[in-house]
């Protein structure tokens, strides 16, 4: 009897961040083709475009151990086929870094306003 063989589904980076059952460790490639794991904090709709904020799960030089990452997610034609290509682009502008975590912070605070009401409901029964 031969032993089966389990062949796991690789998903990508972006299938990982838009499935909401799926908190396994997003693996992106740094520009020295090395491998860097990041934890999914958020996904931030903005003016027609969304952003995922990352934050590493191993040390990065030059980011705090309490500070995150914020990428684009992009979509890209592929002009051979019409296929359509998501990747992440690490974004670098302060003014749309600065608006992804505004966002954020707005919906951290809505969803401990919806748990704060949501305990005084249960309490009063």
């Amino acid at each position: 009897m031969k032993k089966e063989e389990k062949i796991e589904e690789v998903k990508s980076p972006i299938d990982c961040l838009f499935d909401e059952d799926d908190t396994s460790p997003i693996s992106l490639f740094d520009e020295k083709g090395e491998e860097v794991k990041f934890e999914q904090i958020a996904l931030i709709p903005l003016k027609e475009k969304i952003y995922a904020i990352l934050k590493p799960i191993n040390k990065m030089e030059f980011i705090g151990d309490d500070e995150a990452l914020v990428f684009e997610v992009v979509q890209k034609e592929n002009e051979k086929d019409g296929s359509v290509e998501e990747f992440l682009n690490l974004v670098s502008d302060i003014d749309t870094i600065d608006k992804a975590f505004v966002e954020y912070n707005k919906l951290v605070d809505q969803e401990e306003v919806k748990q704060k009401t949501s305990g005084k409901k249960e309490g009063k029964k």
